[in-house]
């Protein structure tokens, strides 16, 4: 009976010690998506040191990469951290770069034990984090939340082993299948609640991507309108092979507050190039598509990948989100759906692709979904 009564108080401690280890690696979860769209290069982490059950230190990557997140967190902790637990949302970092380790912080700190989402595909760190972290006598647990850590960290895991962004594709369409009326005129097809979480893609967004269509039909502005959250605008992307873009555009008249890249055709002309850059745009040339009046596509996305992003968001128009779509390079695709209809002569959500090519395609997977108001919200994924 007494055996029996200790197993049973065992498997209740146990049962409470992976309850904490799973609400702490949550919080560190959390955390790490303050900075999404701020810290690229860098991947966006989150890190919670606790002792004895009690918040110690957390912290988050800074913008632009820097501190670290173990590296904040240690610094709130200060000597509390010594004999705590660590728990991460991806490997701490073994090699230098323009800082030192983490790993090498995190053993100079004093800590017990490091609970760590997953392993970082980056091939200068690649496990030996973990095994620095081991050497020094650290208990290491790893895999905890490792589904929510590798979406939170996509767009790091995409641009280190496939060399480009991770691409979300963001549709807001009619209950027609349509996303403007007839000739492009604009038209509001979602409510104010799918509008603000349309601001807050953007803001965990590094950059966001249109067509020059897009440009010269609606003279969008792409920036992050959200109350106080200005500074989280992403870069602004618009593909121009021809070089369009008006320089009286909102786009170009902003280019020295929130940085624009104009990527156009190594065959443009450079007279048009040499104004975007005076008005402060950057003129980032790709090679044309083999095939039809774009640039290739994959060109664009390494381009950007080796300029440091790694979370790309499609916006527009029609002809772009189809050609992402039609070459499997939509990662994840946001669609909004309005209640109302466009009516006829409405611009198809995809052009000459139907939407099916998402919602009923083996290529993607229904994720979540949840209403917005009068408005729905599906969110697809690569499968």
């Amino acid at each position: 009976m007494i055996f029996r009564i200790l197993e049973d108080q065992l498997a209740q401690k146990s049962k409470e010690a992976k309850a904490a280890d799973l609400r702490f690696m949550q919080l560190a979860l959390a955390l790490g998506r303050r900075g999404q769209g701020r810290t690229w290069p860098n991947p966006a982490v989150g890190a919670v040191i606790v002792k004895d059950g009690v918040i110690v230190g957390r912290g988050w990557t800074q913008a632009g990469g820097r501190p670290h997140a173990e590296v904040e967190a240690l610094r709130r902790a200060g000597d509390a951290a010594r004999g705590a637990t660590l728990y991460v949302t991806l490997e701490p970092c073994s090699h230098f770069g323009r800082s030192p380790p983490c790993a090498d912080a995190v053993v100079a700190a004093g800590l017990a034990r490091v609970v760590s989402a997953i392993e970082d595909p980056n091939p200068e760190v690649a496990g030996k984090g973990h095994a620095k972290l081991r050497a020094a006598g650290i208990a290491v647990d790893i895999g905890l939340c490792a589904a929510e850590a590798a979406r939170d960290h996509a767009g790091h895991f995409r641009r280190v082993r496939d060399k480009r962004p991770h691409v979300m594709l963001k549709l807001a369409v009619s209950s027609d299948d349509r996303i403007a009326a007839a000739g492009y005129r604009p038209v509001a097809i979602t409510g104010d609640v799918a509008r603000t979480r349309v601001h807050l893609l953007r803001a965990q967004s590094d950059a966001i991507l249109i067509g020059i269509g897009t440009v010269l039909a609606d003279d969008p502005l792409l920036t992050c309108r959200l109350p106080g959250m200005a500074d989280r605008s992403p870069v602004r992307v618009v593909l121009d092979r021809a070089l369009r873009t008006p320089g009286s555009s909102r786009l170009v008249h902003s280019a020295r507050e929130t940085p624009l890249w104009v990527l156009t055709s190594d065959m443009a002309e450079a007279p048009a190039a040499v104004k975007l850059g005076a008005a402060g745009a950057q003129v980032i040339r790709i090679t044309a598509a083999a095939s039809g009046p774009g640039v290739d596509l994959p060109a664009v996305l390494h381009a950007l990948a080796e300029r440091g992003i790694t979370r790309l968001m499609v916006e527009g128009g029609a002809r772009v989100a189809a050609s992402f779509v039609a070459a499997g390079l939509v990662d994840e695709a946001w669609l909004l759906r309005g209640p109302e209809a466009v009516g006829a002569g409405g611009v198809p959500a995809l052009d000459a692709l139907p939407l099916a090519a998402i919602t009923q395609s083996p290529a993607f997977r229904l994720h979540a979904s949840e209403m917005l108001g009068k408005d729905s919200l599906s969110i697809y994924e690569r499968t």
